[in-house]
């Protein structure tokens, strides 16, 4: 059992690691980090070269946990997507570098990158 687990998180590390090389964050493009777990999603805008995350965001937030009672991770991830691309906005930010870590470019992680896209944020 034990060893199953190791086995499953060192090829997540190596597919974050992968993906992470050559993408890196700058004040004019910094990069949008997703996180997904099980129960929630979030997302923090990275500026690589100070060290400072400009914007985080995520469905354990009370304002989208207020409005997600019954929906579908679908639906919540979209709900992010939207408030961050406001909130990006409003750092006066328009081209990002998106960064999926070790997920695949499907489902919730791309609902989350549409409603950035529609926000108005160039990927």
């Amino acid at each position: 059992m034990h060893s199953e687990v190791k086995q499953r998180t060192i090829k997540q590390r190596k597919r974050q690691l992968r993906v992470r090389k050559y993408l890196k964050g700058t004040a004019v493009k910094p990069r949008l980090c997703v996180f997904k777990s099980n129960a929630h999603i979030s997302a923090q805008l990275i500026d690589d070269e100070s060290g400072r995350t400009l914007v985080g965001f995520g469905s354990y937030s009370k304002e989208i946990k207020a409005a997600s009672q019954g929906k579908a991770k679908k639906e919540l991830a979209t709900m992010v997507g939207q408030k961050l691309g406001v909130k990006i906005k409003e750092q006066k930010v328009d081209q990002i570098i998106f960064d999926r870590g070790s997920n695949k470019y499907h489902g919730v992680i791309a609902a989350l990158a549409d409603a950035v896209r529609e926000a108005g944020i160039k990927f």
